[in-house]
């Protein structure tokens, strides 16, 4: 209801066709946390961690403004010296967003981008904090550039497509 006050109020405040981006909501849709090797791992020294991540985005239209985001995120943290798994962490952060008036050309950037980019700090927070929680030092991954990744992924699908890639 207040939602679409608010939105009601910015249709009146903007012209028709002025591009509109909006986080609507912020959600998890999936957490898990590992520690199979508990509580013998906290009783021997856990010297410099080996990490492997692995982060997906994924995008689907909701209705004619709206679109769920979504960033999942895998991390597995073990001993290096023995290959030991320490924790694992499994999320699912989405996040509703509003796109009124993007131009279509610009849509792909800006789910695979800006959206992503707004999430990530809230993303990391929930890992750290579910690590501390698990018994573990905050586990901080590192910053990601967005727009980077989307490039590299737009550059293989024009090589896959035999062509380059626009600008």
């Amino acid at each position: 209801m207040a939602e679409d006050k608010n939105d009601k109020q910015e249709e009146q405040a903007n012209p028709a066709d002025t591009p509109v981006f909006k986080v609507q909501k912020l959600y998890l849709k999936d957490l898990s946390f590992e520690n199979p090797n508990a509580p013998e791992i906290f009783l021997a020294g856990f010297g410099e961690p080996k990490v492997d991540i692995n982060l997906g985005i994924k995008n689907r239209k909701l209705n004619d403004d709206h679109w769920e985001v979504t960033l999942s995120v895998t991390a597995k943290i073990a001993k290096s010296d023995e290959d030991k798994t320490l924790f694992i962490i499994e999320v699912e952060h989405a996040g509703i967003f509003l796109l009124r008036n993007i131009p279509e050309q610009h849509l792909p950037a800006v789910l695979a981008v800006e959206c992503p980019t707004l999430m990530y700090p809230f993303t990391r927070q929930i890992i750290s904090q579910v690590s501390v929680d698990g018994g573990f030092m905050p586990f901080l991954i590192e910053p990601v550039n967005f727009m980077a990744l989307f490039e590299a992924q737009r550059r293989r699908q024009a090589e896959q497509q035999g062509q380059q890639p626009t600008q």
